[in-house]
């Protein structure tokens, strides 16, 4: 398996970025989009890079389309929208594919690492109220699911219905800052 962090990605203004920049950090990376349900997300991310940021956390947007057409916009279109909307200031990456046979190396990765979504099920429930056949496991599950790569490289997943300000979220970030 090759560790997540190996890996090159475009960020969204298209210039490749090697992912073994951030090794040695505590690295928060979050599949994202603009017009889901989970998207005030966004402003809970930003409050945690402020916060986290100096002591090594790094926050990771990855925007994809796989639910729900929920991020159809074009990169400039998504990193106007995070700008202007929410002050994102963590760094965004361009629009990948996060599930199914075409998604990303870096899914493939992250997923490899951490197969088991904790609370999967509730999240299966709340999207089924909602008439959204979820994916299955070991999928991400829908926007906004969080894998958290320790300075020691351990990848932690979080379901997409744990905000930035959960204590189980905050707790591990701590503990590893």
């Amino acid at each position: 398996m090759s560790h997540p962090l190996n890996l090159s990605v475009k960020n969204i203004q298209g210039e490749s970025v090697d992912l073994s920049t951030y090794q040695g950090k505590t690295v928060l990376i979050v599949n994202v989009a603009s017009k889901c349900g989970l998207t005030p997300q966004y402003e809970g991310l930003e409050a945690l890079y402020k916060k986290y940021n100096e002591q090594g956390l790094e926050i990771l947007g990855f925007p994809a389309n796989d639910f729900a057409g929920q991020e159809p916009g074009s990169d400039e279109e998504i990193q106007q929208f995070c700008s202007l909307t929410y002050d994102v200031t963590f760094p965004m990456f361009s629009k990948i594919v996060v599930t199914g046979e075409d998604k990303h190396p870096l899914y493939k990765s992250l997923i490899e690492a951490a197969p088991v979504t904790p609370n999967r099920d509730a999240m299966v429930t709340m999207l089924a109220g909602h008439k959204i056949e979820a994916t299955k496991a070991p999928e991400v599950v829908w926007n906004f699911e969080k894998f958290l790569i320790t300075k020691d490289g351990k990848v932690v997943r979080f379901s997409p219905d744990v905000t930035p300000k959960d204590d189980a979220l905050v707790a591990v970030i701590e503990a590893d800052l």
